[in-house]
């Protein structure tokens, strides 16, 4: 009994351990947000494609951030799937507004994959016309220097630059806690992985140079996993390459999100990554407090330890690196985070456990089934 004791007491220590370890390898790679100018010399021009699907809270603020960039040429590409998108109208206002930046809105759907996102952008990556092409989000916001970032980060040996989101003006407590998912948790631990030499794509923002990608099968190559994002990681893995993230990572302003929808895009981004990696998706159930909290607790009761006070201060040793990790790159805080970072972790061991599990998934209204590979082999060979 007393080897068991001494074990959950040394566990639990070690993910506190591990926990702190990946904050501060974020915290060192990380920068807080910062203005870059143009490099010296001449600066490439730069094809920005851009997918598109409905109307949100801060849309026309980002599509005003799209036309604003500090950039000498670049080209605005925004695709959409449907024809009576009501976001359309939007766009086209926008593209009246910026006269002087080239720009263009593509319309239908080009049904390469499962992926909705990736088919939208089939067009306006055969549309582009430089050598370097930006797949960005159409509710990233755009800082002037958001160019700059980008090509700031790319190397010798990169093969594809991205972004994680950082969210940011949340509007009640269920968007607080998606701050807490994408900032210091999701955010975090994505650095932590790269400053290892684990550079994993994001989708939100990817600087690619078009000759590389078309050589190598094309925005079509992307289709090779259900995820985008997954797909480019292990191209760019496969050729040599490396996946490098921006030092500053770019805001997705939330507006208002509730329980569900919530649930639902971290349910699905779950699934994503245990189908497209899941040795590393399998340790994931040891973030967060849920783990480290138990095993203390389980030690104390049987050393007789103040349930309470063990309580706290394995919530103290988690939360306050968090909370200064947010603070010192300029992320959302609140008198409210701990509580909304508390949740976070009651949710992520059931999160977890809908990630081993099959069935649709939803995508911004488009039903989604994720498949393993050896899944879709099976039922093509029935």
């Amino acid at each position: 009994m007393e080897l068991t004791v001494i074990a959950a007491a040394l566990f639990s220590t070690a993910l506190l351990l591990s926990n702190l370890a990946s904050i501060l390898l974020a915290a060192f790679r990380l920068k807080p947000p910062r203005s870059l100018a143009r490099p010296a010399g001449k600066s490439p021009p730069v094809s920005i494609v851009i997918p598109s699907r409905g109307v949100e809270p801060f849309t026309e603020e980002t599509l005003a951030r799209a036309f604003s960039l500090d950039w000498p040429r670049y080209e605005l590409i925004f695709c959409v799937a449907n024809a009576d998108d009501p976001v359309i109208k939007l766009i086209n206002r926008a593209i009246a507004r910026f006269p002087n930046v080239p720009a263009q809105l593509l319309t239908g759907d080009d049904r390469i994959s499962a992926n909705p996102k990736l088919n939208n952008c089939v067009k306006g990556w055969e549309a582009a016309r430089h050598h370097w092409v930006i797949l960005a989000d159409s509710n990233v916001l755009m800082p002037k220097d958001y160019v700059q970032h980008l090509m700031a980060a790319w190397r010798p040996d990169t093969g594809l630059v991205c972004s994680t989101p950082i969210g940011s003006r949340p509007d009640g407590f269920w968007a607080e806690v998606e701050c807490a998912f994408l900032n210091t948790l999701q955010a975090r631990w994505q650095y932590a992985g790269e400053a290892l030499g684990l550079g994993f794509a994001q989708g939100k923002s990817m600087l690619w140079k078009k000759p590389m990608l078309d050589t190598n099968g094309g925005i079509r190559a992307l289709a090779a996993e259900i995820a985008e994002d997954a797909a480019a990681t292990k191209l760019v893995n496969g050729l040599g390459l490396r996946v490098n993230l921006v030092a500053s990572p770019f805001e997705q302003p939330l507006g208002q999100r509730t329980f569900g929808e919530i649930w639902s895009r971290q349910a699905r981004w779950a699934r994503l990554r245990r189908v497209t990696f899941p040795l590393f998706f399998a340790p994931e159930i040891l973030t967060g407090v849920a783990m480290p909290l138990l095993l203390a607790l389980i030690a104390a009761a049987s050393a007789g330890i103040s349930l309470p006070t063990t309580a706290f201060c394995v919530l103290l040793i988690a939360y306050l690196p968090e909370c200064m990790l947010a603070w010192s790159k300029g992320w959302y805080l609140s008198p409210r985070i701990v509580t909304a970072m508390i949740v976070r972790d009651i949710m992520l061991p059931a999160i977890w456990a809908r990630g081993w599990l099959g069935g649709a998934v939803e995508w911004r209204g488009n039903a989604m089934t994720i498949r393993t590979k050896a899944m879709t082999e099976l039922e093509e060979g029935v």
